[in-house]
């Protein structure tokens, strides 16, 4: 029992849960970052991308050869390479086939890959696939030790650390990945645009990121589109590996006659799927917040083809697709990141420094690959020696072979030559006794001596090495020509049109003059017209009218409450004038024991004085009181235990202070700051209970005016009130309404 405990015990370790949990969470996360996540910086692959073509290069998948089962395909990378579920290598696969995912394919698929509408692909028993022209690229030199190799998994196997890449695949086709605690976006290219830019590098070892953007001006997406994002921009994501391209769909006006015209978008931002496009399109026109779009069909066959039809006429096409652009995705932002794996570490590289470890890698392979075929011709060489030698010598070699017991140590000793050699001359078949002959044998001689020599002139000098680099990749580059298809720039540049669209759209919108009305137990509604007498309008039982205003749909409305919060709500999405409308607290979050103190239209350029029933006050820009929340937007901080109570427009140089004592105290306006959010300063100075009853303001030149009842009475000997800001202020004159309010 003893000895079964004791091994137990050596099987338990005995250290803190936080050490333990921080050890194999960081082993989590390398291995995401370095074995899944992130490209490498020299061939742009992920590990099971990589795992993939070369599975399908062993399973002699040529662009030339028969297509297999994508289920052959993804089994021979889940047994041999890659031990991880079959549909994320499916999944995988499936990318690399895809033409609007991917800017070069890699994977040439048969059978259905998916759509662009964002339908996925058949089941992998159902395609095929095998590789394609760029694949055969990136694998190219494989078997001449262009790159090092390590065990599988199982050990059972070798797979390559990393590709040839025959062309800068990382730029051509991009890559998005997301790791633990890092992720990274790289938008596709175009690999001629990349490949010159490459080759100013190599002649231009100092070239700044600026001339290579010159060259390689920016993303070249799959699925074409406008980018519209800045020069200078793009410049600074490309120094640093870090920004964003903004790009849009493309579109055209089609003319049908009569003035009357239709938008036809002809090609939509990478990685937007039309389906969802759509239904966002359609979700605007119900919800009325695109007005001055009518309808969007999708008439899109092979091409894509989205309809969108304007409201009117007289709706400019610029204005309409700029407020498209604003709601949908029509417009959208493609990410730059480019960290990759860079000598096995991750790390975020400009445009240049990825190009350089680019072609590092290429003058790498180059090397290796020379120094491969070298020693072939050396081996080769060797055995043209020993055969030459047996030629000359046929007859004593057959006598040998004849004779001797051990032909092979009696040719070494009697020729001078090598085992290797005589190997070589004792598996000769009769039959190719005929075909060494002596200008045969001296010709390859001479030629391989030739090739020897040039590569050995290659191994000793580096210009010499750079110009080879060179040379591979302006081959590389005729597969993808730009005047081809494939190699063709489907992306372009614009800049985008500066329009005001706030302007446009208003001027563009329908305008209808309304009333809205707003009842003392928080219902509120918009009635259409102007003129009409609001509080003759229907109230539920208990409920009348309180608050009022005119308007145009439009405009926007204000609403301050009595805890300092000011709401914006625009006035064509109020409820109707009919029934008794809606609660106020649908559209706003406002508690019913808070109570709405002013109602009015939003006019930008106009002030408001606004103040406390404590007597705190300033005056306010009403621009500032403008908010997109729900919840609003804190433009007054009350003392505690007070409220908002006045948010008047200012209408004068003088304000008029009275408080509940009925003392009148008058100060020049221009002693009230003017803020954005805040208590304020006191207006009037107060005693006990009292509080700020009311405020007005007035043009010195006009005086003071109160209204009484229907009637309005001046003050002539105002001035006798005029004081300093925050004094006790002096009794109302005679005549002062009794309610001590300046709209008695």
């Amino acid at each position: 029992m003893s000895d079964v405990m004791g091994h137990e015990e050596g099987r338990v370790i005995n250290e803190p849960m936080s050490e333990a949990l921080s050890k194999r969470y960081l082993a989590y996360a390398l291995s995401t970052i370095t074995s899944r996540a992130l490209p490498d910086v020299r061939d742009g692959l992920k590990p099971v991308q990589r795992r993939i073509l070369y599975a399908m290069r062993e399973l002699r998948l040529n662009p030339d050869q028969a297509y297999r089962k994508c289920a052959k395909i993804v089994g021979e990378v889940m047994g041999n390479y890659h031990p991880h579920g079959d549909s994320a290598i499916y999944d995988t696969l499936v990318r690399l086939a895809q033409d609007f995912s991917v800017r070069y394919p890699l994977v040439d698929g048969q059978g259905n890959f998916g759509n662009i509408d964002g339908d996925t692909a058949a089941a992998m028993r159902y395609t095929e696939s095998r590789m394609t022209e760029a694949a055969k690229l990136l694998l190219d030199g494989l078997d001449e030790n262009a790159v090092d190799f390590r065990d599988t998994y199982d050990e059972l196997n070798s797979e390559p650390v990393v590709l040839p890449a025959g062309f800068p695949n990382l730029l051509a086709n991009g890559a998005t990945g997301i790791a633990v605690g890092m992720a990274t976006s790289i938008p596709p290219h175009n690999v001629a645009e990349v490949i010159d830019a490459a080759l100013h590098l190599i002649s231009h070892k100092s070239a700044t990121t600026a001339e290579l953007v010159e060259i390689m001006p920016g993303p070249d997406f799959p699925t074409g589109g406008v980018i519209v994002e800045s020069r200078e921009s793009m410049l600074e994501a490309y120094e640093t590996g870090r920004g964003s391209f903004r790009m849009r769909a493309k579109w055209e006006v089609e003319d049908l006659g009569r003035g009357t015209y239709q938008i036809v978008v002809t090609e939509i931002p990478y990685q937007v799927q039309k389906s969802k496009l759509i239904e966002r399109l359609a979700e605007l026109i119900e919800t009325k917040k695109a007005p001055l779009l009518d309808d969007v069909r999708d008439e899109s066959a092979e091409d894509v083809r989205v309809v969108l039809v304007p409201r009117a006429k007289t709706v400019e096409p610029d204005v309409l697709m700029e407020s498209l652009f604003k709601q949908s995705d029509l417009e959208n932002r493609f990410s730059l990141n480019m960290n990759v794996l860079h000598n096995g570490a991750p790390g975020v590289m400009g445009l240049k420094e990825v190009l350089r470890a680019y072609i590092d890698h290429r003058r790498d392979v180059t090397i290796r690959r020379a120094e491969f075929r070298l020693d072939k011709i050396e081996k080769r060489l060797h055995l043209l020696d020993g055969y030459l030698i047996a030629y000359l010598n046929i007859d004593e070699v057959i006598r040998i072979i004849r004779e001797e017991d051990e032909p092979k140590a009696v040719m070494i000793e009697r020729f001078g030559i090598t085992d290797i050699q005589a190997e070589a001359i004792l598996n000769l078949r009769l039959r190719a006794l005929r075909k060494l002959e002596e200008m045969e044998i001296r010709g390859e001689h001479t030629k391989l001596q030739e090739e020897r020599d040039e590569i050995q002139s290659l191994l000793g000098s580096t210009a010499k090495q750079w110009r080879a680099v060179a040379n591979s990749l302006k081959e590389a580059r005729k597969a993808f020509d730009p005047d081809s298809e494939l190699g063709r720039r489907r992306a372009v540049f614009e800049a985008a049109p500066e329009i005001d669209l706030d302007a446009a759209l208003e001027a563009a919108a329908p305008k209808e003059p309304l009333t809205v009305v707003l009842s003392k137990k928080g219902w509120i509604r918009a009635m259409k017209g102007h003129g009409l007498d609001p509080s003759s309008a229907k109230f539920k039982d208990g409920d009348e009218f309180y608050l009022s205003e005119e308007l145009m749909s439009t405009d926007k409305l204000i609403m301050v409450a009595g805890d300092g919060r000011a709401f914006t709500l625009p006035a064509d999405k109020l409820p109707g004038g009919r029934g008794h409308g809606e609660p106020i607290r649908l559209s706003i979050d406002v508690d019913d024991s808070v109570e709405i103190r002013a109602m009015f239209k939003l006019e930008p350029e106009r002030k408001r004085v606004v103040a406390s029933n404590a007597g705190y006050g300033f005056v306010v820009p009403e621009k500032e009181l403008e908010s997109s929340r729900k919840a609003g937007k804190q433009a007054v901080n009350p003392p505690k235990g007070s409220r908002v109570t006045i948010c008047q427009p200012v209408e004068g140089d003088f304000l008029a202070v009275i408080g509940t004592n009925k003392k009148l105290l008058i100060f020049p306006l221009d002693e009230l700051p003017e803020m954005s959010r805040g208590k304020g300063v006191k207006l009037q100075n107060y005693r006990g209970k009292d509080k700020l009853a009311d405020l007005m303001t007035f043009h010195k030149e006009d005086g003071l005016i109160v209204k009484t009842g229907d009637r309005h009475r001046a003050f002539p000997e105002w001035e006798e009130w005029v004081g300093k800001r925050a004094q006790a202020g002096k009794s109302a004159p005679k005549g002062f309404p009794r309610s001590g309010t300046f709209n008695g």
